[in-house]
């Protein structure tokens, strides 16, 4: 049995929207086992949270609920799904522009967009798309403990039900022969299940990867409990076992992965991770559709060419300043069109997985540098304006909390920066404070001195067909 520890510093990815990761045509990036969700959707082992005044469903089955959860706009063609999506970001993006008209409500009445909102750009793959999933274990509807799959109800009401996914549009279904085979394999164990962690049990949620190619990453997350180490052992052996030569081979797992802990959430760091079977790492060698289609959007708004209707080379140099990088697949996709990409990151394992990953696609224009945004980003701004050089454009992907007020005092004060993308997966969130800190009148007491930006385009890309998401391409200018 090998362990990934020694591996995890080049196996481990922590960025938000990992989803996208994998952008890049005909490149090769690295999937690890650790990463958040982000694609725009609730982590499934969440617990929903019930509306105010939701609608009754007791009618309903157990899956037609789940399904309303997960996935809301099932019901709907793909059609009427993306004229859902238009008008919402339509309505969210008025808000902006009533901002900048002095209307403090942001009325979507009163604040006409002085910029155009595109169609949403659909997604080319419309079922199954998820490259990752993380099911629950938890009481089924029979009242069965050993249950694997997502909640429904509240933790709060006492109502949760854990439902199986095998009916869920978005879920590939390599994904559900993991889940179904891993509840089969916990029915078989005799350790319990880890409903709640004072209450006892061991087993707990299983995490799914695949890439284009079919490879499958599974992680299983245990309770230790009072157990010794001889018996972890044991029942790693079992899980090992039945994942490689009894009823759970059908999965035709790359990589087996563990993680003891006692916490709800933890690092490598905290708690490594053990491979107990197969490759470390999987490759996504392939683009998915869908990320490409945002990032193809990204690079023609960094640096517009001809063919994009703008600029006047088919390489027009300069450099990309690309904060809250990830593992850098926005930088890779761009840099055949710049002469410099710098990548800032926070999480210093990301950083590790970016450099790994340009060198794995042999872009050499490339650096990234670990530390926060807010810290790392003066230096970088006057590094760059002693150098000179050609433009310089900026994209930002930073997580729901959006971007650290220093960070867009950075962005703000240095006027070489004359294009700034900004990809948000909820621009109704606190998005919107850094779209008014970076348009807003020059503001001493905010320390804003750099001439505002201004929005001039928006392109919402659908990423999640099936839920009321999209990630919004926010162009701004000055």
């Amino acid at each position: 049995m090998a362990s990934a520890a020694s591996h995890c510093s080049s196996v481990i990815f922590a960025k938000r929207n990992i989803l996208y990761n994998i952008a890049v045509r005909q490149s090769r990036l690295l999937f690890s086992t650790n990463d958040a969700t982000s694609d725009g959707q609730r982590k499934p082992s969440q617990r929903i949270k019930s509306q105010k005044n939701p609608p009754r469903t007791d009618h309903l089955s157990w899956e037609e609920r789940l399904a309303d959860v997960v996935t809301p706009l099932w019901r709907l063609s793909y059609e009427e799904q993306l004229e859902v999506k238009r008008k919402h970001q339509q309505m969210i993006l008025s808000q902006l522009a009533g901002h900048l008209t002095g209307d403090p409500q942001g009325s979507p009445v009163r604040g006409k967009l002085g910029f155009p909102v595109l169609p949403v750009l659909p997604s080319p793959v419309r079922d199954g798309y998820r490259n990752k999933s993380t099911f629950s274990v938890n009481r089924g509807a029979d009242g069965n403990p050993k249950t694997v799959g997502f909640y429904v109800g509240t933790g709060r009401k006492g109502n949760i039900v854990c439902v199986n996914g095998d009916h869920l549009l978005n879920m590939p279904e390599k994904h559900k022969l993991v889940a179904r085979c891993y509840q089969d394999f916990l029915r078989l164990s005799p350790l319990e299940p880890c409903l709640l962690f004072h209450a006892g049990g061991h087993w707990r949620e299983v995490t799914a990867r695949t890439n284009a190619e079919g490879h499958t990453m599974a992680i299983v997350y245990f309770h230790p409990q009072g157990l010794t180490r001889e018996e972890v052992a044991a029942h790693k052996a079992e899980l090992v076992e039945y994942f490689t030569l009894g009823p759970g081979s059908v999965c035709q797992l790359d990589s087996l992965y563990f993680q003891e802990s006692g916490m709800t959430r933890c690092s490598h760091e905290e708690s490594p991770y053990q491979l107990l079977h197969g490759q470390p790492h999987i490759y996504e060698e392939v683009n998915r559709a869908a990320a490409e289609v945002l990032y193809t959007t990204v690079r023609h708004l960094c640096f517009p060419t001809p063919e994009d209707g703008g600029g006047t080379t088919t390489k027009p140099g300069g450099t990309l300043l690309d904060v809250c990088c990830g593992t850098g697949a926005i930088g890779i996709t761009v840099s055949p069109r710049v002469d410099r990409i710098i990548g800032v990151e926070l999480i210093e394992q990301a950083v590790e997985d970016a450099r790994h990953n340009a060198a794995l696609n042999k872009v050499l224009n490339c650096e990234f540098v670990a530390g926060k945004a807010e810290v790392v980003l003066p230096a970088v701004m006057s590094q760059l304006s002693a150098a000179g050089g050609g433009p310089l454009a900026a994209v930002v992907n930073p997580a729901r909390a959006g971007l650290h007020h220093r960070v867009v005092r950075a962005l703000r004060n240095q006027p070489a920066i004359r294009r700034l993308v900004y990809v948000s997966c909820k621009p109704d969130g606190e998005a919107m404070r850094n779209f008014r800190e970076l348009c807003c009148a020059p503001d001493p007491r905010k320390k804003l001195w750099g001439d505002a930006f201004s929005p001039s385009l928006a392109v919402p890309v659908d990423m999640f067909p099936h839920t009321p998401h999209c990630e919004v391409v926010l162009l701004f200018e000055r």
